[in-house]
């Protein structure tokens, strides 16, 4: 069945024109992925389909009654509004009765008519779904305002409040970004295990290959659909690219034999074949075409190595109770490709910071070799003025760029070289899209010429042809690569180690990429649940001998069914304020509340599951 169809669309901004007359539709089941390069109005597409923004010409058509859900880039909320008023946002009774249970469980106020009415409703499966969005997304302050938040908290924010609503319909821009890779590999289980229809732009290519059935891409303002995942995707586009190529040469040869005819001809004789002329026309036209996916190298000079690289020695950092490091030492050699995960929150920002001596340490040293140039790609991006032009921005940082071949380039000529069009030179800041702004900060970066680069989050936002580029230079790079990122491909193709950030203030040095780790943690699980299933099997052969059980009266049993009920939202709260308190909190106040209520809960908690084992051994 078809649920939506997009009619010739056309959208323009100024003299830029973003696409013209697109059309394609997408089906009641299918996960479909929008691939394109940064600047070609990916986003501009999704909010026109979202009913945020409005088509030059052509019109969006949605089957009727349909719920649409959309994730936003960089989504907003209403300032006063709390987590809580976000993330229920939807008047769906069942969603405010969970709401209800969730806020009662917060303040300890109307349990019991709150969980009456989840039970009216049957809306215990909706709010075990919703404890575990918001757990697995690390939301656990109900209560926090939400101009409070940064804007991975946004971002993560509003992909539980879309997640939440269960809409017939989801669209997602970027929904990766400022995702810790737990929290990736559950989203994409997530998606790929419910009866969902997606349209998602991503940029993470392991995301998109489990999860999406088809590929579209937009390319010289063209559509080019491919059945498949991602992988089959690459196939597809690499045998088009190839026939394209073979076309190219074969009008380039036929365009020099036409040209030739046509110079041979008297300019004054009117019997010329009108044909060939309008064929020669056709074929300038296919041989003079410029692609506009010109490739762009990053090649750029890097600056002498000495013997001395980077030296941490017995380095400690903490935050109240949040420990980041705990007398972490390492030597750093020439040619390390380092890669650093960790949950969201465990300080991984705050070590590259340091490193960079962007930050102080509590004690122990960071010494950086004399010959040894930092170049330093945050996570928050350059402060940019919107009212700037690209090229002033550049001049700002360098006038001249040195390639590795010894070549000098001027700022217009290495913005080209960084695969900015010479007409894109002056646009203002403010026109930039949230990828072009990226690659013009990474070239910021790269016109330093430094020796060791600390990357930090250096995917988001970018195109999948910038990676390919940046991934290209980083493996040809030949000096130090220090980065954290989230995009799992990424640290698979550069990494061959890891330093692994658990909150607690350990950092383990893990040698291998982040695929050879996960197997490592996977094969861990593995033995856990071998190990709990012997325990398991231990006690049903002691059930199995247990004396005859005595008769349950009705009280029990009734008394039975409500501890059945009860112990698994004990459990989910204990759960919740368990996660807030291990989340990095440095508000002891705040710590002490979150404390007792633990312990009491705890102790409630374990009567009621005591006296659920008694009951259990009743007969019925």
């Amino acid at each position: 069945m078809n649920l939506l169809s997009v009619e010739l669309i056309s959208k323009s901004f100024g003299e830029k024109n973003l696409f013209s007359k697109l059309s394609f539709g997408v089906n009641e089941g299918q996960k479909v992925a929008l691939i394109a390069r940064n600047g070609s109005g990916k986003t501009s597409l999704l909010n026109i389909l979202a009913g945020k923004d409005v088509p030059d010409e052509g019109r969006v058509v949605f089957r009727n009654e349909l719920t649409v859900g959309y994730l936003d880039q960089d989504p907003q909320f209403p300032a006063g509004k709390t987590v809580e008023e976000a993330v229920f946002h939807s008047d769906a009774a069942i969603i405010q009765a969970v709401r209800k249970y969730e806020h009662a469980m917060l303040t300890n106020e109307g349990l019991d008519e709150a969980m009456a009415e989840v039970d009216r409703l049957g809306a215990w499966e909706i709010e075990y779904t919703v404890k575990q969005i918001l757990s697995q997304l690390g939301i656990s302050r109900l209560d926090q305002k939400v101009e409070t938040l940064s804007g991975g908290q946004r971002k993560r924010l509003a992909l539980a409040q879309v997640l939440i609503d269960q809409p017939d319909f989801l669209i997602l821009d970027e929904p990766t970004n400022h995702l810790d890779i737990l929290m990736i590999e559950w989203l994409e289980g997530y998606v790929k295990g419910r009866n969902l229809t997606l349209l998602v732009v991503s940029h993470d290519r392991y995301f998109l290959d489990a999860v999406c059935t088809e590929i579209i891409e937009l390319e010289d303002q063209t559509l080019y659909r491919h059945k498949g995942n991602y992988a089959y995707f690459l196939q597809k586009k690499q045998e088009r690219e190839t026939a394209n190529s073979s076309e190219l040469e074969k009008a380039k040869n036929l365009y020099t034999r036409e040209l030739e005819w046509m110079r041979k001809q008297p300019r004054a004789r009117g019997t010329k074949a009108k044909s060939r002329v309008d064929a020669f026309d056709v074929v300038k036209e296919k041989a003079t075409v410029r692609r506009s996916e010109q490739s762009f190298q990053l090649n750029v000079k890097m600056n002498r190595m000495g013997g001395s690289i980077l030296e941490i020695k017995k380095l400690y950092k903490s935050f109240g109770d949040l420990h980041i490091s705990k007398g972490f030492s390492y030597t750093f050699k020439r040619g390390d490709r380092i890669g650093i995960v960790g949950k969201n929150g465990t300080g991984k920002t705050t070590f590259l910071n340091i490193i960079a001596g962007l930050e102080e340490q509590d004690s122990g040293k960071v010494h950086l070799g004399e010959t040894m140039v930092l170049g330093y790609y945050s996570q928050s991006g350059m402060v940019m003025k919107e009212d700037k032009r690209m090229i002033e921005v550049v001049k700002d940082v360098a006038d001249v760029l040195e390639l590795a071949d010894g070549t000098k380039l001027n700022p217009t000529a290495f913005l080209k070289h960084f695969g900015f069009k010479p007409e894109t030179h002056y646009t203002f800041v403010s026109k930039l899209s949230g990828g072009e702004k990226r690659r013009l900060y990474l070239l910021t970066v790269l016109i330093k010429n430094p020796n060791f680069l600390i990357l930090d989050e250096p995917t988001n936002d970018l195109d999948i042809l910038t990676l390919n580029i940046l991934e290209e230079f980083l493996e040809n790079f030949q000096g130090v690569v220090l980065m954290v990122s989230h995009d799992r491909y990424f640290m698979d193709k550069l990494v061959d180690h890891l330093f692994v950030f658990d909150g607690t203030g350990e950092i383990t040095d893990f040698n291998g990429n982040y695929t050879d780790y996960r197997l490592m943690l996977e094969d861990a699980e593995k033995a856990n649940r071998q190990q709990s299933q012997s325990a398991k099997a231990v006690a049903i052969q002691t059930t199995i001998t247990a004396p005859t059980k005595k008769k349950i009266s009705f009280k029990e049993k009734h008394e039975f069914d409500t501890l059945e009920k009860e112990i698994p939202m004990l459990e989910s709260r204990i759960f919740t304020l368990e996660t807030e308190l291990n989340s990095g909190l440095t508000d002891y106040e705040r710590i002490n509340e979150l404390s007792t209520k633990i312990g009491k809960l705890s102790e409630e908690l374990n009567a009621k599951s005591e006296r659920w084992l008694m009951l259990s051994e009743l007969e019925v």
